[in-house]
């Protein structure tokens, strides 16, 4: 799976990684909804570190789909719950 986050680029991310990556989601999709911007600061940066260390950055000279868009670390909460879907940013 191709996960870009806004501003940063690409990372390939292996399909076994995708319930661990939900569950960090799901804590921003709570965040999210309760309005409460501390917890949504260290809930994003939380899923987009994750990303980061578990994926492997696709090189710039390579073009490839992303299958899914992360927002950019200092997104604002009004700009993220646009993102979301039913599912959260990561469906599954």
């Amino acid at each position: 799976m191709i996960v870009r986050i806004m501003g940063e680029g690409q990372l390939e991310i292996d399909d076994s990684q995708l319930p661990e990556l939900n569950a960090f989601d799901e804590a921003l999709s709570a965040a999210i909804e309760s309005g409460d911007e501390a917890e949504f600061r260290s809930a994003l940066s939380a899923l987009l570190a994750a990303v980061r260390t578990r994926g492997t950055p696709v090189a710039d000279d390579v073009l490839v789909d992303s299958d899914l868009v992360l927002p950019y670390e200092d997104a604002h909460i009004a700009e993220v719950r646009e993102l979301l879907s039913g599912e959260g940013l990561i469906p599954g």
